[in-house]
Formats: C-alpha cells, sequence, structure tokens
C-alpha cells in the first residue's frame, strides 16, 4: 500500500504557488476589459436604471469566463491565433468577414478610449482636448511600438487600482441594501429601446470579441517565448498541466472584471440615480461618482482610473487587431518582436491606432462614443463568437482536444444570450 511521503504537503503547496506566479493572459485580459468604455458603460446603466442591471454581472460571469477559456484553448492547442487558424481551415469570407468585423468594433472602441482619457486628463490640467488626444494617442502607439507590452504593464496596472474606489464608495454610502441584494440575484427586465439597448452595451463591454482574439494570441506567444512549451497537438502531456492554468488564469482574471463592473453599476446607482442623474453626459457628471467617498479628490481617483485602463486597453485593442489581420494574411504576428522583424503587423497597428484617434476629431462626445463602442462590441460578438465556437468543435483543428460538454454548451449559451439581447435591442428600437 502506498504510504504519502512527510514532504507530500509542501510538494502540494509549491505546485499551487508555481500555477499563481503562471497567472497571465487571463488576469491581463481581465483588467483590460474595465476598460474606460466598460466604465462608462456600468456607469451609465447604473445611473439610468439604479440597481436594476446588477443581475447582468452575476449572470455574465459564467458566459464570459467559458467564452474566455475557449479562446485561451484554441490558441494553446492549435499554436496559432482565432483569425490563423480560420484561414487554414474556412472559406475566406468568413475569416475575412471576421477579421473586418474586429478591426471596424476595435477601431472604434480604441478611439473612444482615447478620447475617454483626454476629458478624463481635462478634470485635472488645463488646456486643449485635442492636444491630450494627440499625447495620449501617441503614447500609446509609442509604448507599444517601442516597449514588450508585458513589461510596461507590470507598472501600469497599478493605476487601475483607483477602480476600487468604486468598491469603497459603495461601503461609504452603505451599499448593498437590500433592494440592490434583490437587483443582484433577481433579474428585472423591461421591454424598451432604452433597457436592450443598454443590456447589449453592458454585455458588449464584458463579452468583447478583442479579448477573445486577444486571449488566443497571448497563448500563442507564451509558447513562443518559452523553449520547453509547445501546442497541446504536438505535446498532448502538457495538456492538463495547461488547461488548469487556463482555467484558473481565466476564472480569476474574468472574477476580478466583473466585481469591478459590478460596484461600478453599484456606486453610479447609489449615488447618480438617487440624485436624479440618469444620463451621463459627460466626464465631469461620471466622475460624481466617487464623491461620497473622495470629495474634491473624485475628478483625480476618475482620471487615475480612466487613464490607467486606458494604457492598458488601447494595446490589448490595437493588439488585437493586429493580431486578426495579420493572421489573415499570413504576417509575423507578435508584439514580443521587434518592429522590424512583424513590420506589416506593427504598421496593422499604428494604422488602428490612427484612425482610431481622428475620429475624436469629428467631434464625438467622449462618453456617448464609449457607450456607443460598447453596443457596437455586443452585436459584433455573436458572429465572432458563433465562428469560434466551429472552431474548437471541430477536430482538425483542434485534434483531440476538442471542447468538453461544458465548454460547448456553456460557449453556445453564451452566443445565444448575446444573440437575443441584440435581437432585443432592434426589436425594441421603435418603442
Amino acid at each position: 500500500m502506498a504510504t504519502l511521503s512527510p514532504h507530500s504537503k509542501p510538494k502540494e503547496k509549491s505546485i499551487g504557488i508555481r500555477l499563481l506566479l503562471q497567472l497571465g493572459p487571463g488576469m491581463i485580459t481581465g483588467a483590460a476589459d474595465d476598460d474606460p468604455s466598460g466604465i462608462a458603460t456600468y456607469s451609465q446603466a447604473g445611473a439610468q436604471f439604479g440597481f436594476e442591471m446588477l443581475w447582468t454581472m452575476l449572470f455574465s460571469y459564467p458566459l464570459m469566463a467559458v467564452i474566455q477559456e475557449i479562446s485561451a484553448r484554441v490558441g494553446r492547442v492549435t499554436g496559432a491565433g482565432i483569425a490563423a487558424s480560420i484561414r487554414k481551415h474556412y472559406p475566406k469570407p468568413l475569416l475575412y468577414g471576421v477579421v473586418l468585423l474586429l478591426l471596424i468594433a476595435n477601431i472604434f472602441n480604441l478611439g473612444a478610449d482615447i478620447g475617454a482619457m483626454a476629458a478624463a486628463a481635462k478634470l485635472l490640467f488645463p488646456g486643449a482636448a485635442w492636444l491630450y488626444i494627440l499625447v495620449f494617442g501617441g503614447l500609446s502607439l509609442s509604448l507599444q511600438i517601442l516597449v514588450p507590452y508585458t513589461k510596461y504593464v507590470k507598472y501600469l496596472k497599478w493605476l487601475t487600482f483607483a477602480l476600487f474606489a468604486y468598491v469603497a464608495t459603495a461601503i461609504v454610502v452603505k451599499q448593498p441594501d437590500l433592494h440592490a441584494i434583490r437587483a443582484t440575484f433577481v433579474p428585472s427586465i423591461r421591454v424598451s429601446k432604452d433597457y436592450f439597448t443598454a443590456l447589449i452595451a453592458v454585455l458588449g463591454t464584458t463579452i468583447s470579441p478583442y479579448l477573445f482574439f486577444w486571449q488566443s494570441s497571448e497563448e500563442v506567444e507564451e509558447i513562443s517565448v518559452n523553449p520547453a512549451q509547445h501546442a497541446l497537438k504536438n505535446a498532448p502531456q502538457q495538456a492538463h498541466a495547461q488547461f488548469e492554468r487556463i482555467k484558473l488564469d481565466t476564472y480569476l482574471g474574468m472574477a476580478f472584471s466583473n466585481a469591478v463592473a459590478y460596484f461600478i453599476i453599484l456606486t453610479t446607482a447609489a449615488t447618480l440615480h438617487t440624485h436624479g442623474v440618469t444620463n451621463i453626459q459627460t466626464a465631469d457628471q461620471a466622475a460624481r461618482a466617487l464623491e461620497p467617498l473622495a470629495g474634491k479628490f473624485a475628478f483625480l481617483l476618475f482620471a487615475m482610473g480612466i487613464i490607467g485602463t486606458g494604457l492598458l486597453a488601447v494595446p490589448v485593442l490595437a493588439g488585437s487587431a493586429a493580431y486578426g489581420v495579420s493572421e489573415a494574411f499570413g504576417w509575423t504576428a507578435s508584439l514580443q518582436k521587434k518592429p522590424g522583424r512583424a513590420r506589416n503587423f506593427y504598421r496593422t497597428i499604428g494604422v488602428a491606432t490612427f484612425i482610431g484617434l481622428l475620429l475624436n476629431f469629428i467631434h464625438l462626445n467622449p462618453i456617448k462614443a464609449l457607450f456607443w463602442s460598447a453596443v457596437l462590441n455586443g452585436i459584433v460578438a455573436v458572429p465572432v463568437m458563433a465562428s469560434m465556437m466551429l472552431l474548437a468543435q471541430n477536430k482538425k483543428v483542434m485534434g483531440r482536444f476538442t471542447l468538453p460538454l461544458y465548454l460547448r454548451a456553456g460557449g453556445w449559451v453564451a452566443t445565444g444570450v448575446m444573440l437575443l439581447a441584440s435581437i432585443g435591442m432592434f426589436a425594441t428600437l421603435g418603442r
């Protein structure tokens, strides 16, 4: 009979610690999900509908986590990003259609994020908005070209801790109360244009196409920079450990993302909505949600959160677009390579960032642009998710590692929910 070694327990602990140290693509994806578009969308949902949309965070968490786990598995199993896998196994019209939708949504989202960062900076410093737009657009592009994302994200992520001000504000204003708790667990759905538009925006900024492409491609990057790691189709013995890491990484990252989003809705509902502010038009109005905690420093906390998440998210938006386009045309695609070794990849990043920046000069309202970019992401997510599900269930693509039942079911449920929310929005447009 086998006996346990006295050193068994410490060994198990060391495995757990190693797993935590390996967290990467999932946690970064979760942090990037609470970008300026997310902050604005969750703030608008809380201001407009009070506590009524708190249920969406609990509801969307498993859907978001499942679809991101599927994205990560595609990259880790095949050693190729989503667009590269579609290119190898499906007709070109499908490939170009999916990549085009991703590109349109990302560029609009990217431009909205840069505009929001500029609007946040104007809360703190004097100067013209166009100047801050150029500064943040240029800074984001320079960082992507000159510094590997994995390096500067280690520093920028600390700025996102400003988002925990929403958690602290909820405590200060003594939330959640019984009404908020009930709204968290019991869905409240209105059959109206405004409600379904807000719903698809909330779901779209939570379950966004750029996050699918990003996490999948980051798994590929992990393989390329670690000589001991290989695509699981070629190294099936690594599958168990990698799938466990992906699951832990993804579910923790998405939990962090949704928890922050929950408290943004909760805080804006308890502050703005209860004081009659139901339609956020400016960064100034959105920042006032933090006044019960920070007083005159509310603008500072809000600006730190917007700028910090923006500097994290813009490279993810531009990078995921560049991964998609580069993989579609068979170009070298890697943020870890220097520009001279991936010219077309970095050109795509530059063009996407430049076009997004230019959108701010057609007089878009930054807060409204953020909200509508979330709506666009919600609509685009449906065909992208359906394509990815077909990909991940195809034995020619995934070999022996096609999706287990819980991921197949969860992925199609998530796709169906996004489809129904989109149909609901279009069906109620005339009401």
